[in-house]
């Protein structure tokens, strides 16, 4: 198989005057990394430029991220914005008070088995989100290879479950949804269907939703390192995330102004 070539830097007008529906994840995209997940915030700035998205797009404006959908409201408050956490487990669109389908919790002794590790190696951060767990090892990253080994061991013999790898986290979850998957439903409905997608994400979870928005013909962008990707553009870093965001809004104000 060939390797992805290097996505190449977004130009400043991408996506200016297009028929866009906007997909973003928030840690690593639209939010700083934190040390631990409950310490991310958006900027109420980032937060009104994709207030004035929303309306310039139609609606066509929604988060896909692995935190729950609970999450994401606390962090973009009052956005009413269409949205799949949990990696595509649960999806919701904008006006909704939940999930269409709530996904069902990870077994109890899987759950279990999981504390008793973080309990044994004081560092390790747990994320319980009910439906999936995140193994967090920011904090201790000598500790990786072990958290990684141990949570495989413990997923064996369970094909319906899957570890996902992220940025100093490890994640377990239902196999057979992602974020791919996520915006593949979200396309095939209004106010996102006929229009060109682009994705704003930022690590190995990302990279299913890459791949469909490719397929689509849409933006792919990755924000940070110019790693191995699916996507093929890319910001370097939050704060460019943020300012294309600001800078699009900004576009869409100057085209209705032409108009006038």
């Amino acid at each position: 198989m060939t390797a992805p070539a290097p996505p190449r830097p977004l130009p400043a007008g991408a996506g200016r005057g297009r028929r866009l529906a906007l997909f973003l994840d928030i840690d690593g995209a639209i939010a700083e990394i934190a040390p631990r997940p409950e310490l991310a915030r958006v900027p109420a700035g980032t937060r009104a430029a994709l207030a004035r998205l929303r309306r310039a797009l139609g609606g066509a404006v929604a988060v896909v991220s692995g935190r729950p959908l609970a999450q994401i409201d606390r962090m973009l408050p009052g956005a009413d914005l269409a949205a799949a956490g949990l990696h595509g487990l649960e999806l919701r669109r904008a006006g909704e008070a939940a999930a269409r389908r709530p996904a069902p919790p990870l077994p109890r002794d899987l759950a279990a088995a999981l504390r008793r590790l973080r309990d044994r190696r004081p560092g390790l951060v747990l994320e319980d989100k009910g439906a999936t767990a995140a193994l967090h090892y920011r904090a201790c990253p000598e500790l990786g290879a072990e958290a990684r080994a141990a949570v495989r061991r413990l997923l064996d013999g369970r094909p319906g479950l899957a570890a996902l790898e992220g940025k100093c986290v490890i994640e377990v979850k239902p196999a057979g949804r992602d974020k791919g998957t996520a915006i593949r439903a979200f396309m095939a409905e209004p106010p996102f269907a006929g229009r060109e997608p682009a994705f704003l994400g930022d690590d190995v979870t990302d990279e299913a939703g890459f791949a469909v928005v490719r397929e689509m013909g849409g933006l792919a962008v990755r924000v940070g390192g110019a790693c191995a990707t699916r996507a093929a553009w890319r910001l370097p870093d939050v704060a460019a995330a943020r300012e294309w965001l600001r800078s699009l809004a900004d576009s869409f104000d100057d085209d209705r102004g032409d108009d006038a």
